[in-house]
């Protein structure tokens, strides 16, 4: 574990020392989040959508003209409407960037979230998600993005429960870059 720690700071310090430009920004917008269940939504159970927010921080850094890194660290509410499926998340997206031309852009990666309230709720306290969105440039400071995520994880504690869903989440949002 120390291991990867320390190459994913030596990465991620890589990228900030080769860097032809850096970007700071936030982002938040407004989050629709579901719990996709395997095989189907047990009985009892109202999996309507859920409507939330997310705000969060980035940092962006050029790897060449076309394509860059930007690790993010983000607060979102997910899960489903129902109050007992509900899971607000601290969450680290690590999006690649390929510009497609100077204002669109389209990313694809890995996020990991940390659960951000109780810890014996019946949910794992940590989840990883597949994340892909487009990002368009309204300014050189102002953008609006839509991404879509899909749990890779199951939400539920294996040991506590036997139900199996991923989290789905879609996010529409407006930022500032600095």
């Amino acid at each position: 574990m120390k291991k990867t720690i320390l190459l994913f700071t030596f990465m991620l310090a890589s990228f900030y020392g080769f860097s032809q430009d850096a970007l700071y920004g936030v982002r938040a917008g407004y989050t629709i989040s579901n719990l996709d269940f395997d095989p189907e939504v047990p009985a009892g159970i109202e999996n309507a959508h859920r409507n939330g927010f997310f705000i969060g921080f980035f940092g962006e850094y050029s790897i060449s003209k076309t394509f860059s890194f930007a690790p993010e660290i983000q607060f979102s509410a997910e899960g489903a409407k129902e109050e007992n499926l509900r899971i607000n998340y601290i969450q680290m997206p690590l999006f690649f960037k390929f510009k497609i031309d100077q204002s669109l852009s389209i990313g694809v990666g890995p996020q990991a979230s940390l659960k951000g309230h109780s810890y014996e709720d019946g949910f794992k306290n940590f989840g990883f998600s597949a994340l892909g969105g487009l990002e368009y440039l309204i300014t050189d400071e102002i953008f609006i993005d839509f991404r879509y995520s899909y749990g890779l994880t199951n939400v539920f504690d294996d040991n506590d429960v036997d139900l199996e869903a991923k989290n789905t989440n879609m996010q529409i949002g407006i930022g500032l870059k600095f």
